[in-house]
C-alpha cells in the first residue's frame, strides 16, 4: 500500500500507518515531483484544508481508493469526481467534539459577563466595574440547534450551569434528546424561546442563512447568538443590523464566509467577540483528529471497512462484521446471475429478507450492482463504492425491497431479479456459517451450490442419462467435480419456472470444478454445449474465498 500525506499530520498519526509491515508512506518533505506525480501509484490520500483534491488531481490517481480528510469540512474535495471513480472520502466528525464544546461554553460564558471588554479596558488602565455587571447563565434557555456529537456535548456541558435546554434536530432519536435533558421543539420554537441560540449543524442547502432577517425578527430580545459551525449558516449583515438595533443582545463568531476574514460588519460592535476559526484547534483535538483518521483509512484498506465516509453509508467495526460475508455474497451473487441475463438490463430488483433487512444494506446494493457490472464494458472501473451511481448514468433502475421478519427458513436471504429487454433471470443466495455464501434458487428453482470458485451452470432437458454424461466429459477433460448441486421444476416450481425461461421438465446444475488449466475448462464446456439433452452451459469464475 503506499499512502501519500499530502499535509503536515502528528507523530502518533504516522505511526499508525508506519505500524503496518510493507506500506510506503510519502510524508510532505518527500514529495519532490509534484502531489499529482506522487499520486500515479499511491492507494490512499490523506489531506487537511490546503489541498484541493479536484477532479483534474484525480485523474492522476487511477489506484486511489480513499481520500482522508483530517476534520469535518470537505469543501476542498471533490467528492462527486471521487464517487464516479469509486474512491471513498472520509472525513473526521466528532473527534474534536469536546474542544468544540468547551469554547462554545467559554463564548457564551464570556458574553454573559462581557470578559473580553473586562480585559480590555484592564490593559488600557481603566476600572470600569459598574458597566461590567452582567448575568448568570443558571436559569437562562439554551437552544441548540444540531444535536449530533458536538451539540450533545454542548448539551451536557450546559446542564451543569442550570440552564434549560431545547433543541432542534430532525436526526435525533428522541431517548437521545432526553437522556441528555434536551426538550426536542420545532425550530420556530427554538427561536423564540432562547436566551442563548449555539449552532452544530453542517452546511446543506436547508441550513444555509438559517440565521436571517426574517428568522432574528422572531427571536427574543436579547437573545446571543454562537456559532462555532459554519460561517455561511448566519446572514452577516443581518445579524450585524439585529445587534445595532438592539434586538440581538451579541453575538460570538468562531467561523465566517470569507476566511480569513478581511472585511466584516462586526468588526465595530463591542458586543460581539470574534475568534480565527479555533473552536477545534487544541493540542488534544488534533491528535484525536488525525489519530481517528489514520485508524479509518487503515480499517478501509485492510479491511474493507467504510467509517464516516461523506459519499457512502457508513458502518462502524462491528456492524461491518456483521454484514461483511453478505457485502461478498452480494457481489458473487450479482456475478453469477449477470451470466444469465438474456438481454439489455432495464432494472434490477434486490430484496433482503430476515436480519439483514433490519441493517445498513447501502454496501450490499452496491457490492450486487458491481458483480453484476463485473463482465461489461468498462467494468474495471465499477466497484462497490460507486456502483449504484453508475448504474443510474446508464440508465439502469435499482428497485429495493426489506422483509424483515418470515417464518421458516434461512435467517438471512438476498434475491436478485434481472429484468432485461428479452426476460428475467432471478437467484438468492445466504450465507452459511458466517463464511460461506451459498446459492439456493435459480429463476425459481431450488438449488443449493456453493458461490464460490469456478462454477459451470447448465440448463438441461430432466431426462435420464444427463448427470452421467457431465461428469464423464468433465473426467475426459482432466476436470474434477468439487460439488455438484441438482435441482428441477417440480409441479410447485413449473408455473414460476415457465415464467423465469425454464420450461416444465427441465432441470439445472451447478457444478463448481478444479481447473487444471483454462483449456481444459473450454473443451470440456465446449463439449457439454454439444450434447442434445443439454440447453444452455456457462463457465463462471467468481474466484476463491
Amino acid at each position: 500500500m503506499k499512502i501519500v500525506l499530502a499535509e503536515k499530520v502528528s507523530p502518533a498519526t504516522l505511526a499508525v500507518f508506519q505500524q503496518e509491515p510493507g506500506w510506503n508512506i510519502v510524508t510532505p518533505d518527500q514529495i519532490k515531483n509534484g502531489l499529482a506525480a506522487e499520486l500515479a501509484d499511491a492507494d490512499a490520500l490523506v489531506v487537511r484544508s490546503a489541498v484541493q483534491a479536484d477532479a483534474k488531481l484525480l485523474e492522476s490517481a487511477p489506484k486511489l481508493r480513499v481520500i482522508g480528510r483530517a476534520g469535518v469540512g470537505v469543501d476542498n474535495i471533490d467528492t462527486a469526481a471521487a464517487t464516479h471513480r469509486g474512491i471513498v472520502v472520509m472525513n473526521t466528525p466528532g473527534a474534536n467534539a469536546v474542544a468544540v464544546a468547551e469554547l462554545t461554553l467559554g463564548l457564551m460564558i464570556s458574553l454573559a459577563r462581557s470578559i473580553p471588554r473586562a480585559n480590555a479596558t484592564m490593559h488600557a488602565g481603566k476600572w470600569d466595574k459598574k458597566s461590567l455587571q452582567g448575568q448568570e447563565l443558571r436559569g437562562k434557555t439554551l437552544g441548540i440547534v444540531g444535536l449530533g456529537r458536538i451539540g450533545l456535548e454542548v448539551a451536557r456541558r450546559a446542564a451543569s450551569f442550570g440552564m434549560t435546554l431545547i433543541g432542534y434536530d430532525p436526526f435525533v432519536a428522541p431517548v437521545i434528546a432526553r437522556e441528555n435533558n434536551v426538550t426536542l421543539v420545532p425550530i420556530d420554537e427554538i427561536f423564540k424561546a432562547s436566551d442563548y441560540l449555539t449552532l452544530h449543524v453542517g452546511l446543506t442547502t436547508q441550513t444555509e442563512g438559517l440565521i436571517n432577517a426574517t428568522s432574528l425578527k422572531i427571536m427574543k430580545k436579547g437573545i446571543r447568538i454562537i456559532n462555532c459551525a459554519r460561517g455561511e449558516l448566519i446572514v452577516e449583515q443581518a445579524l450585524a443590523d439585529a445587534i445595532k438595533s438592539g434586538h440581538v443582545g451579541g453575538a460570538a463568531l468562531d467561523v465566517f464566509h470569507q476566511e480569513p476574514l478581511k472585511e466584516s460588519p462586526f468588526y465595530n460592535l463591542d458586543n460581539v467577540i470574534l475568534s480565527p476559526h479555533i473552536a477545534g484547534a487544541t493540542d488534544e483535538a488534533q491528535e484525536a483528529i488525525g489519530i481517528q483518521l489514520a485508524m479509518q483509512v487503515r480499517d478501509y484498506l485492510k479491511l474493507g471497512v467504510v467509517q464516516n465516509a461523506v459519499n457512502l453509508p457508513s458502518l462502524s467495526h462491528e456492524e461491518y462484521k456483521e454484514v461483511a460475508p453478505f457485502i461478498e455474497m452480494a457481489e458473487r451473487l450479482g456475478k453469477f446471475l449477470a451470466h444469465a441475463t438474456p438481454g439489455n438490463l432495464e432494472n434490477v430488483q434486490i430484496t433482503y429478507t430476515g436480519r439483514i433487512a433490519t441493517g445498513k444494506t447501502d454496501l450490499i446494493r452496491n457490492a450486487a450492482i458491481a458483480g453484476i457490472f463485473a463482465t461489461s464494458e468498462g467494468s474495471d472501473s465499477v466497484n462497490r463504492i460507486n456502483a449504484a451511481a453508475i448504474a443510474a448514468e446508464r440508465g439502469i433502475r435499482i428497485q429495493e425491497d426489506k422483509k424483515e421478519f418470515v417464518s421458516g427458513g434461512t435467517g438471512s436471504v438476498l434475491k436478485l431479479v434481472l429484468h432485461s429487454s428479452d426476460g428475467d433471470a432471478s437467484a438468492s443466495a445466504t450465507v452459511l456459517h458466517g463464511t460461506s455464501p451459498r446459492l439456493l434458487t435459480l429463476d425459481g428453482i431450488d438449488i443449493e451450490a456453493p458461490l464460490n470458485g469456478t462454477l459451470v451452470a447448465i440448463r438441461n432437458h430432466d431426462v435420464p442419462g444427463v448427470i452421467g454424461r457431465i461428469g464423464t466429459i468433465l473426467g475426459e477433460n482432466s476436470v474434477n467435480i468439487a460439488n455438484f448441486a441438482l435441482g428441477r421444476a417440480t409441479n410447485a416450481t413449473s408455473e414460476a419456472a415457465r415464467s423465469q425461461r425454464v420450461p416444465h421438465g427441465q432441470a439445472l446444475a451447478v457444478v463448481q470444478i478444479d481447473v487444471p488449466s483454462a483449456a481444459s475448462a473450454t473443451a470440456a464446456v465446449d463439449a457439454l454445449r454439444k450434447v442434445e439433452a443439454i440447453a444452455n452451459v456457462r463457465l463462471i469464475e467468481l474466484g476463491k474465498l
